[in-house]
């Protein structure tokens, strides 16, 4: 069978799966049925290892939630639901059971920052004064940034870190409180407020945010990498207090879990 070729104008596609481990079929299988199961699941994360896709990178959940977690990427769709269906087919029938699954796709956000923001930026953030060399250098800097930025957010290389946070989220449609009922002005002012919250954490958070509005239960699933817990926590305890977060937002489960390769998971899960 021929799969059709599904691509986006711009951007990738993502999944999040969580699976838990049926304990008795495991106990059931030998050895050697194991190793190659482990054997399956280095080669086809080997097979998909590039900087950003196709992608996949495999975790073992801590909460409880879940016992496996993998994060997939793919520019077309019927390839990143083959790299899942060979993802399933990696382990012996009925050893692992889904527990939750999220789809989404990489994009740019609306509030995207212009060139007139920027000047603002260097202007407010900076203190620096528009046609001295100082602004100048500083423009062609954050011109940079927004190019590399936008790449990012369309076809992100995300650091392979110790820590994977991942949680859907959506902005609130209720009474007063109806986030799409704001006009875009207000929207692209209490964003810009929370950006700046979220740049303070560079260096210990890598975020992604990819849109699922149509796509999934959620509007969005937000992927936060780090080095250790602390951060994940620091940076989503203080966003919760600006505004956009406090009044017009809702979240969903957060997962956390530990970025393993097959052969530390199998050691890990004494599989």
């Amino acid at each position: 069978m021929t799969l059709p070729t599904v691509k986006m104008t711009e951007g990738i596609h993502v999944m999040h799966l969580f699976y838990r481990l049926d304990r008795m079929a495991w106990e059931e299988l030998s050895p050697r049925e194991s190793e190659a199961a482990r054997e399956r699941l280095e080669a086809h994360c080997a097979a998909n290892s590039n900087a950003s896709h196709p992608l996949l990178r495999c975790f073992a959940n801590v909460s409880g939630k879940a016992d496996l977690a993998f994060w997939l990427f793919h520019e077309d769709l019927a390839q990143l639901a083959q790299m899942h269906r060979d993802l399933e087919a990696c382990f012996p029938p009925g050893s692992i059971d889904l527990v939750y699954s999220y789809f989404s796709v990489t994009e740019l956000t609306e509030y995207q920052p212009t060139e007139d923001d920027l000047k603002a930026r260097a202007q407010q953030e900076f203190k620096l004064a528009e046609g001295t060399p100082e602004f100048d250098a500083k423009m062609e800097e954050l011109m940079a940034w927004k190019v590399d930025y936008e790449k990012f957010r369309l076809y992100p290389e995300m650091p392979d870190w110790e820590v994977m946070c991942f949680y859907p989220m959506l902005k609130k449609r209720q009474g007063e409180d109806n986030w799409y009922s704001l006009d875009f002005d207000t929207r692209k002012k209490l964003m810009k407020t929370h950006a700046t919250t979220g740049r303070k954490y560079a260096g210990r958070i890598s975020q992604l945010i990819t849109g699922s509005t149509g796509l999934d239960d959620w509007e969005w699933g937000v992927t936060l990498m780090a080095k250790e817990v602390a951060s994940v926590k620091d940076i989503v305890h203080e966003m919760r207090k600006d505004e956009v977060t406090a009044r017009y937002a809702d979240f969903g489960p957060f997962y956390i879990n530990l970025r393993l390769e097959p052969a530390a998971l199998w050691e890990h899960f004494g599989l």
